[in-house]
């Protein structure tokens, strides 16, 4: 399960103190579902992920990588029809391009025929333990993870209420709780194309 941010993070956002274990729960479901929105968002995989399997067409001189930063391409694989074996794709040269992209010299294969890149790409959540040289999650994404969690547990109540007028109250009107502005932002930042 993808976590953008911690419980400690957010709840030192809200002012929880870390004995109070009432509302730990819900904000860990938040957590993960405002982690898997934020992804599907950005059509990407964010967490660090080792020999990530990517198919593409064979006839494809370029694949754009759907989890990145890349680390290391493993292997590229060919396969004609969905019920034979893939095979290893031997001498084939490429670059990366912009820590996302994987361009190949020649096309992998034939048109008809399905590829897919082996490699290890994305980012260390927080949290997580890696290695020199292993990317940790942008602070961006960070923060903004943990706004839009905190600004969904102190709107709770208020889901899906569109008017209220209170006998002797003043009316209120509560537009859809959505994604923050400022998450917005970020997420086009980060997007995959």
């Amino acid at each position: 399960m993808v976590m953008l941010t911690t419980l400690a993070i957010v709840k030192a956002r809200l002012g929880l103190a870390d004995e109070n274990i009432l509302n730990d729960a819900l904000l860990a479901m938040a957590i993960a579902g405002v982690s898997a929105r934020m992804e599907r968002e950005m059509r990407r995989v964010l967490q660090r992920t080792v020999d990530f399997a990517q198919e593409f067409p064979a006839s494809d001189q370029a694949v754009s990588l759907r989890c990145y930063p890349l680390e290391t391409v493993a292997r590229v694989e060919l396969r004609g029809a969905e019920h034979e074996a893939w095979r290893l794709r031997e001498n084939l040269a490429w670059q990366v391009r912009s820590g996302c992209v994987v361009a190949f010299a020649e096309a992998p294969g034939r048109p008809g025929e399905m590829a897919r890149v082996i490699y290890t790409g994305g980012y260390l959540l927080p949290g997580a333990e890696g290695a020199p040289g292993q990317l940790p999650l942008p602070a961006d994404l960070l923060n903004a993870a943990t706004e839009q969690v905190a600004c969904w547990f102190l709107n709770r109540d208020r889901l899906g209420v569109v008017r209220q007028w209170p006998k002797g109250g003043t009316y209120e009107q509560y537009s859809e709780l959505d994604l923050l502005p400022g998450v917005e932002a970020v997420l086009r930042h980060h997007t995959r194309l």
